[in-house]
C-alpha cells in the first residue's frame, strides 16, 4: 500500500512539474522528425498481463533501398540521442505508474516476444510491477547482459522494500548525470534477446 501510495504522488506530482519540458520536446520531436510524438507499444506487466507504454519517440520510420526498416542504431535521431541520454523520453511513462501499470521501481518492461524465451527464473520479475527504473538499471543497465539482468530483477522480486525503492530513485538520479550504461556495444540500446543458452528450465506457454 505504501509504495502504491507513493507511486501516485510522485507521478503526479512528476506529471505537473515536467509538463512544460513534455511541451517543448514534443515541439521539438514534430519538427525534426515529425508525428507521432508518443511511441506506444504493448509490454508485459505484473503477471505478464499487457499493458499500452507511453514513451517519447526516439527514432525515425527510415527505411532501406529494399524497404526494410533499418537497423536501430541508424534510425535513432540526433535529438533521440539526446533524449535517451537525459531518460526525457521515459517520462511520458509517469501515465503508467499513476494508473497502475507500472510502478516507479520495478523489473523493466521488455518486449511480449521474449516471454517464450524465458526460463522460470527469468519469468519470475514479472510477479511484480515493471518499473521506470530498477535494480538492474543502476547496476548495468544496458551495459551489462541479458543473463545478469535479467539475475538482478528477480533479485529485486526477493528483496523489494520501499526503502530499497527509496534507494534505486536516488541512484537513477546519479546514473542520469553521469550517463552510465545507456547502450550495449554497437546498438542502441540492448541486441534483442533470443534466450538462454540452456532450454531445460524454459516456460511452456503451449
Amino acid at each position: 500500500m505504501l509504495k502504491r501510495v507513493f507511486d501516485i504522488f510522485v507521478s503526479l506530482f512528476g506529471l505537473l512539474i515536467i509538463s512544460p519540458v513534455l511541451v517543448v520536446v514534443a515541439v521539438c520531436v514534430v519538427v525534426s522528425m515529425g508525428r507521432p510524438v508518443l511511441f506506444r507499444q504493448n509490454r508485459p506487466g505484473i503477471n505478464a498481463s499487457p499493458f499500452s507504454l507511453n514513451k517519447i519517440r526516439s527514432m525515425k520510420c527510415a527505411h532501406g533501398y529494399d524497404g526494410e526498416l533499418l537497423a536501430d542504431a541508424e534510425r535513432i535521431s540526433v535529438l533521440g540521442k539526446l533524449l535517451r541520454n537525459s531518460s526525457l523520453d521515459e517520462l511520458p511513462s509517469l501515465w503508467n505508474v499513476l494508473i497502475g501499470d507500472m510502478s516507479l521501481v520495478g523489473p523493466r518492461p521488455l518486449l511480449i516476444e521474449y516471454l517464450p524465451l524465458y526460463t522460470k527464473e527469468q519469468y519470475r520479475r514479472h510477479e511484480v510491477k515493471p518499473g521506470i527504473t530498477g535494480w538492474a538499471q543502476v547496476n548495468g543497465r544496458n551495459a551489462i547482459t541479458w543473463e545478469e539482468k535479467f539475475n538482478l530483477d528477480v533479485w529485486y522480486v526477493d528483496n523489494q522494500s520501499f526503502w530499497l525503492d527509496f534507494k534505486i530513485l536516488l541512484m537513477t538520479i546519479k546514473k542520469v548525470f553521469v550517463r552510465e550504461g545507456i547502450s550495449h556495444d554497437d546498438h542502441a540500446t540492448m541486441p534483442f534477446f533470443t534466450g538462454t543458452n540452456s532450454t531445460k528450465n524454459s516456460i511452456d506457454h503451449g
